[in-house]
């Protein structure tokens, strides 16, 4: 084992960072170094800007970059960025964006923009001594910060409310400031640690000197200051509507009323059940990761957000919802989405920069409705397959041509399979045996 571990690896170059992994981790160092090679940017500036993004990277990992067009949201139409592997994620949510393009589109309302941070702290003082100067403490705090809230607070942004949390009887000794922030457009995060961070200095200075603390309460010791990645104030809704008679074609083999109930029971199920409701979320993130990704926002955050926001009333549940009531068809998701789209990576990374231009350069809350629009399409043509041909059946026919590179077929037996597997049912078995069978007949689809 001793003579894989080394030290100093952030210090070596590139090419000494690959030249160490192909040697002690691969069998075959030739073939490993071209594929990461492969991948690198020709421009020479271009690669060093993506290899500042993160640590010790020795190349780049390359992700399809395809658009969902017709999304009519809020009467604009958009075609949406979605950066995503899995093949019928992207189709699903164009499926989507036509079907309700014709019945009026995508409404969404953003509730609220307000993101939160945590000081964390522990002290044995007498806490009502605390909050009988909390407005001379908040004051103080506000104040020390000025410099660090400046130039937010000339946007519409900084500090919001500060509010003393007492968690004393769960763990001895801890309480915390909760404090919110409104950020604009950007993502905020480094605004926030920081404030934070002077926050705690701010208040330790101000309990080792107020009058109204003893000597024995003077101490306090910051355990913590970092933002909270739950935002449940940073709201934004979503939803489609329409007389279920405008459902009729939802579903070739199904009648409108028939399709509309049974999809309404289909979202109760994930709102009850929370074996089902993961999946059933999954595949909203599906679509809400793809258009996070393509703008170069922390899809990790907010899928932590999400889900802590599906089980926000003790059990783990469906995010989106479902009624029919006297006669209307009505859909909706509420969503914790904070987002931004100044700062960070999305104007460094030149795919990120391209995916807000092509989406008119929204705004922080612009950008929080296209991305919960689409979360839900995604969702809408997920349950819709769900309950009428099966998920396998698109989803399958999408993954063919995975197949087909995967067994190497050539150009001429892609086209043959594709013409084959319209009316047939799409696995790896099934296309392996179609190849082998066109393959053996004559050897001349193998050869072409």
């Amino acid at each position: 084992m001793g003579e894989k571990i080394i030290s100093g690896f952030s210090k070596l170059s590139k090419e000494e960072k690959i030249d160490w992994l192909v040697c002690t981790f691969s069998d075959q160092r030739a073939e490993t170094k071209q594929v990461l090679s492969e991948f690198w940017q020709e421009d020479a500036d271009l690669q060093r800007v993506l290899d500042g993004f993160s640590e010790n990277t020795i190349s780049n990992y390359v992700m399809p970059f395809g658009i969902a067009p017709n999304m009519v949201i809020n009467d604009r139409v958009y075609a949406v960025p979605m950066v995503i592997e899995e093949s019928s994620v992207v189709a699903a949510a164009s499926s989507a964006a036509k079907f309700w393009m014709k019945r009026g589109g995508f409404r969404t309302e953003v509730r609220s923009t307000k993101k939160l941070g945590q000081l964390h702290f522990s002290w044995s003082g007498d806490v009502n001594k605390l909050r009988e100067v909390f407005p001379t403490l908040e004051n103080k705090l506000r104040t020390e910060t000025a410099h660090l809230t400046a130039n937010m607070e000339k946007r519409g942004g900084g500090i919001r409310e500060i509010e003393l949390i007492d968690f004393s009887d769960q763990e001895p000794d801890y309480y915390q400031l909760r404090v919110a922030f409104e950020t604009c457009d950007s993502m905020g995060a480094n605004f926030i640690n920081s404030v934070l961070e002077a926050f705690g200095q701010s208040l330790q200075s101000f309990v080792a000197t107020h009058s109204i603390f003893t000597d024995e309460e003077r101490s306090l010791e910051v355990i913590m200051a970092i933002l909270s990645n739950y935002t449940p104030e940073c709201i934004v809704r979503a939803w489609v509507e329409c007389p279920v008679a405008h459902l009729e074609h939802a579903c070739k083999d199904m009648d409108a009323t028939t399709f509309a109930e049974k999809f309404r029971k289909a979202i109760r199920i994930a709102e009850i059940d929370p074996y089902r409701a993961t999946t059933h979320n999954k595949g909203i993130f599906n679509g809400i990761d793809a258009v996070v990704l393509a703008t170069a926002n922390d899809f990790r955050a907010i899928e932590a957000c999400g889900h802590t926001y599906a089980s926000k009333d003790g059990q783990y549940a469906s995010l989106s919802h479902c009624t029919v009531e006297n006669g209307v068809f009505k859909f909706w998701l509420d969503l914790p989405l904070a987002v931004g789209t100044v700062g960070g990576l999305t104007k460094l990374h030149p795919l990120a920069k391209l995916s807000l231009e092509l989406l008119g350069s929204p705004s922080a809350k612009e950008l929080m409705s296209i991305i919960a629009a689409t979360g839900l399409a995604q969702n809408f043509a997920a349950v819709r397959s769900l309950i009428t041909t099966g998920i396998q059946q698109g989803h399958m026919k999408m993954h063919l041509m995975n197949i087909l590179n995967h067994l190497s077929a050539n150009e001429k037996e892609q086209r043959a399979a594709v013409k084959h597997f319209e009316t047939e049912v799409v696995s790896f078995s099934s296309v392996r045996t179609f190849l082998s069978n066109i393959r053996s007949s004559n050897g001349v689809l193998a050869h072409e």
